[in-house]
């Protein structure tokens, strides 16, 4: 999760996050992380260095997202196992 991953750090580089989402191609991360700066929850920091280097970091609204999405991460750890039950009984088993 994005968020989960801002929360550990003040900066962090798309490299850093990527490592932490499984199955994630480097343009939707890049599309995500663009829309969570246009939606001003995070921001963007760019280096004028060779190779270019890029930082984000959550803004102060952006860290207030923070306890909800860890509250709905603990929720969702809570009903995991009924979650995957229903799944299979509608066979749609979890992979």
């Amino acid at each position: 999760m994005t968020f989960e991953s801002f929360s550990y750090s003040n900066n962090i580089a798309p490299a850093q996050i990527q490592k932490t989402i499984s199955d994630i191609s480097q343009r939707m991360l890049t599309v995500t992380l663009r829309t969570l700066e246009a939606d001003g929850l995070v921001s963007r920091t760019v280096y004028a260095e060779v190779p270019p280097r890029v930082e984000y970091q959550l803004t102060e609204t952006g860290k207030t997202l923070i306890p909800h999405i860890e509250s709905l991460v603990g929720w969702a750890l809570e009903h995991m196992t009924g979650i995957f039950d229903s799944r299979e009984k509608a066979g749609r088993p979890c992979e």
